[in-house]
């Protein structure tokens, strides 16, 4: 009887297993819940309340421009990203997914940033990017260089990046898993927080000198 104790533990871990990946993002109840902001709607779901379905429209599901070009020189990094997230496109709602338009100079960077909601698969349309993310501890970097055509997937939560090494302008297409993905920008967090970390705090944590903690908190 002994012997079939271990088999049956791991069959009650991998169904509390199952259990616990099934809540973590539950099938929607509906069709659709198209987001809208009204505090007097009796359904609020996943941080956005549903639009009555009787007065949804096609439009409610449609977001035009992404074949425009984003203003890179904008930037001081020479990028740009055009996310089409719950709050532009109110169809997202409760659906998991969204997309991006990312443009690069040459030269351009999209720094290193993480989405604390969402995986994020890259395909390269045109140009040439170096990608790449970095592992929790102990930090393993991953990177590849993508051309036309190449994916990428970016494990959710993960730091990572996108860089032009190429000579002409490059354009990538992103799609994420979440409606709602987030975005930490690692530099602007550490650096630019509002109000700023102790200065103290970031000279011991990255072993700088506290003037160099007080530069770059300024460039942020």
């Amino acid at each position: 009887m002994m012997k079939g104790v271990p088999y049956l533990f791991t069959v009650a871990i991998l169904a509390l297993a199952t259990t616990l990946v099934s809540a973590y993002d539950p099938s929607p109840l509906q069709d659709f819940c198209v987001a809208i902001n009204n505090t007097d709607s009796a359904v609020f779901v996943n941080g956005k309340f549903c639009k009555d379905p009787a007065t949804v429209t096609a439009n409610d599901f449609f977001f035009p421009g992404l074949n425009i070009p984003g203003n890179t020189a904008a930037s001081k990094l020479g990028s740009s990203v055009n996310l089409v997230n719950v709050d532009k496109l109110p169809g997202l709602n409760t659906l998991g997914i969204s997309l991006a338009r990312l443009d690069f100079a040459p030269n351009g960077l999209n720094p290193p940033h993480t989405h604390p909601r969402g995986t994020e698969l890259l395909i390269v349309m045109e140009g040439t990017l170096l990608v790449g993310f970095v592992t929790s501890n102990p930090n393993k970097l991953f990177t590849k260089v993508l051309n036309k055509g190449d994916v990428f997937v970016f494990p959710i939560g993960l730091i990572h990046f996108q860089f032009n090494i190429g000579q002409t302008n490059a354009v990538a297409f992103a799609g994420l898993s979440s409606q709602n993905p987030g975005l930490i920008t690692i530099a602007n967090a550490v650096f630019g927080s509002n109000p700023p970390i102790n200065p103290d705090v970031l000279a011991k944590a990255f072993q700088l000198d506290k003037n160099v903690v007080d530069y770059l908190q300024k460039q942020f």
